[in-house]
């Protein structure tokens, strides 16, 4: 069986942008118009949330122990790419939402994005259960 997991390049680095940027948001108090006119307090608060997680889960994955789980590993990185697809997805609404067909090269690129990270979420859930259901027939289940 092939595990389409490990230390992407390009992934940790997608991971490490989006911590990146949202630790450069609250640092400055800057935040983009369009997410600040779509996003209410608490959900512009939930979008920084994300793309925090999401980078320290990326980081995580860098420095993952390899003596844990294969399960495991797959899991963390589930949830931080889950995270960033949830993030990205947030921020290309807000861009089309404000800027309408204006907004169709960063909204374009950040849906990708999205769409890459919705992808990708589904390739790891597929490989936890392959990995979940060979690890019951090993012990007899």
């Amino acid at each position: 069986m092939a595990i389409t997991s490990g230390k992407h390049p390009y992934q940790v680095a997608l991971h490490l942008s989006a911590v990146t940027a949202a630790v450069a948001m609250v640092a400055s108090g800057n935040v983009p118009r369009s997410a600040e006119q779509v996003m209410a307090g608490p959900v512009l608060v939930m979008w920084v949330a994300l793309l925090v997680l999401s980078g320290l889960a990326g980081a995580v994955m860098v420095w993952w122990p390899s003596r844990w789980t294969l399960v495991t590993a797959l899991r963390v990185e589930l949830g931080g790419v889950f995270l960033l697809a949830g993030g990205a997805s947030m921020y290309a609404i807000a861009l089309f939402a404000t800027a309408g067909l204006q907004a169709v090269v960063a909204g374009g690129f950040v849906s990708g994005l999205a769409v890459g990270s919705w992808w990708r979420s589904a390739q790891i859930l597929r490989d936890v259960r392959r990995v979940s259901e060979m690890r019951a027939k090993d012990d007899g289940g």
